[in-house]
């Protein structure tokens, strides 16, 4: 509450010494009653289309995952998995992991040559770098046990839209083209997407309507048995794949409890494990919790530092602990305790940085994707869900199956090849993610809900591979603590550090070099972060009018679209 006065105090002296009209806050679309925003306004349109029809969030999920498979096969998928948060009116909170799993006939060392050394191409190119997909699974689980309008309206849309066509965007032109060498190189010289795809055209998708037609006809069943699945093991195994029909018939998606925990006057909600998200975000923002940050100033040099420090050792705590909660058991309780987490900060000092070498994972006994994509929703009724779904890198593995429409993700990647060995985020992992038949790879991947005096005030998040955690952490602090409009926060220039390497990462020209030179002057190493963005953040906030605000982010195209 301190905080809070404090940051008042300072918005008043500002607006006395400054002349008014200096500062216009910068808002995104802003809807009286509902709001979808996602990675492609024809995605969004969908989504929103369902709740104006009545349907709830959990329709509009189902409606909008699928369109997004159509609209943004980027990161869009069927042949992917992802994570949900959801609250829904009555405030109460859950997840549902729909997150791939390595197949029956995956091993441990399956992606290291004789040596003993990673084969990193092996676990990021091609069918053997398939998990076995959870899209399909995830939807129907969530229509099935809250959905309201008949499943058949919910897929049609989709179908629909890949029929009509999607117009090529200027980023999606240059996107294809960044990765239609290795696209060729691992789906041969006979894929479509060999062809030319110019900004303004239009693209089908005739075989992924097939595909959905399936689900209309089969239900869950027309992914995972029958036609579909038959042509999906036959195509990766004729590529060396190893997922077999056995594998396809028994996934599940998973129910799990959220991680909640308090900030301020905040309560958080976030995705457990095997996501990393929620656990990281919560550590980290308990880490900062006892700093004044909103009095250092947003995207200053002690704000970079407090937070910079605080992600280092919360990501050196994920190396080692973090895994699928139905292999390893995860001291979720250890690593949230306030104790331990004061513990971690205690060598924290604003004179100089603590090198990552000197930081392992903390003192507890016990017996990740760049190309991700993230949709918010929230409906008239007040229910509010927040979905972040993936195929791991940019178009997956590359490998694009033309029978059925879709790409395959690369998951196998996110766990620990070899402990120690990098994934292709930067990430290491430990025995905790190594691979195990049917287990559920680590991810970054932090779908959040946020509740302000009891009531929905935000749902966030974003694509970004091991960048998520702390691009979600800095948007709800630039709106918590440095008092920006969810556009704006989205807008603000983001900043990284994850433990190894042992660098703060600055987004790509949104830092001037007096200010690098600041940080470098404190010890730290600075690297621009040159991926195509550091994040692609979707969010709503609830307004004090009860309206809601939604950002488009413009690192990406995506789209708000609401009523």
């Amino acid at each position: 509450m301190m905080k809070r006065i404090v940051l008042f105090s300072c918005i008043i002296a500002l607006l006395i010494s400054c002349k008014k009209e200096s500062y216009v806050a910068k808002h995104g679309l802003i809807t009286e009653k509902a709001m979808v925003v996602s990675a492609r306004e024809e995605a969004s349109k969908i989504g929103a289309d369902i709740l104006e029809k009545g349907g709830n969030a959990f329709d509009a999920m189902v409606a909008t995952e699928l369109a997004l498979a159509v609209a943004y096969p980027y990161a869009g998928n069927i042949g992917g998995g992802g994570f949900m948060i959801y609250r829904k009116n009555d405030g109460s909170i859950g997840s549902i992991d729909y997150r791939e799993k390595a197949p029956r006939s995956a091993t441990k060392d399956m992606f290291l040559d004789s040596l003993g050394n990673a084969i990193t191409a092996k676990s990021r190119y091609g069918a053997q770098a398939v998990g076995v997909p959870g899209t399909i699974a995830g939807v129907f689980a969530v229509h099935e046990k809250f959905g309201s309008l008949p499943i058949e309206e919910l897929i049609q849309p989709a179908i629909d839209l890949a029929k009509r066509g999607v117009i090529i965007t200027q980023k999606q032109e240059k996107r294809l083209k960044e990765y239609q060498k290795k696209i060729i190189e691992v789906s041969g010289d006979s894929t479509r997407w060999a062809g030319n795809f110019p900004e303004k055209d239009t693209i089908k998708y005739p075989q992924l309507a097939r595909t959905l037609e399936q689900l209309l006809k089969n239900g869950r069943d027309g992914f995972y048995k029958g036609e579909v699945a038959q042509k999906l093991v036959n195509f990766l195994q004729d590529r060396g794949g190893i997922i077999t029909r056995e594998d396809l018939e028994k996934y599940e998606a998973k129910w799990r409890a959220p991680v909640t925990f308090r900030y301020d006057d905040l309560k958080v909600i976030s995705m457990s494990p095997p996501s990393s998200g929620g656990i990281c975000l919560a550590q980290i923002m308990k880490m900062i919790e006892p700093y004044d940050v909103s009095q250092y100033g947003h995207n200053s040099v002690k704000t970079i530092q407090v937070v910079a420090e605080a992600e280092r050792r919360a990501y050196a705590d994920r190396s080692f602990f973090l895994g699928d909660p139905d292999f390893v058991e995860i001291p979720l309780k250890n690593l949230l305790d306030d104790d331990y987490l004061r513990k971690r900060m205690q060598d924290f000092s604003f004179d100089k940085p603590t090198p990552s070498s000197e930081v392992s994972h903390g003192d507890i006994t016990i017996i990740e994707s760049n190309e991700t994509t993230h949709y918010a929703i929230v409906d008239p009724y007040g229910n509010a869900v927040s979905v972040t779904t993936t195929v791991n890198g940019a178009y997956g593995g590359k490998l694009f199956c033309d029978e059925l429409g879709f790409f395959l993700n690369n998951e196998m990647d996110d766990f620990s090849a070899k402990p120690g060995t990098p994934n292709m985020f930067g990430l290491v992992g430990a025995e905790a993610n190594s691979i195990a038949p049917e287990k559920r790879m680590l991810s970054s991947m932090t779908p959040t809900i946020i509740e302000k005096n009891g009531e929905l005030w935000m749902v966030v998040g974003t694509r970004g591979g091991s960048t998520i955690i702390t691009s979600v952490l800095q948007t709800i602090l630039n709106v918590h603590e440095f008092g920006m409009t969810m556009q704006e926060a989205v807008n603000a220039p983001r900043f990284h550090h994850q433990w190894l390497p042992d660098k703060v990462q600055l987004e790509e020209g949104k830092f001037s070099e007096e200010f690098k030179q600041k940080i470098r002057d404190k010890g730290y190493e600075v690297k621009e972060y040159d991926n195509p963005s550091i994040g692609n953040m979707v969010g709503i906030l609830v307004l004090p009018s009860g309206k809601l605000e939604g950002s488009e982010d413009l690192r990406g195209d995506d789209g708000a679209v609401g009523f």
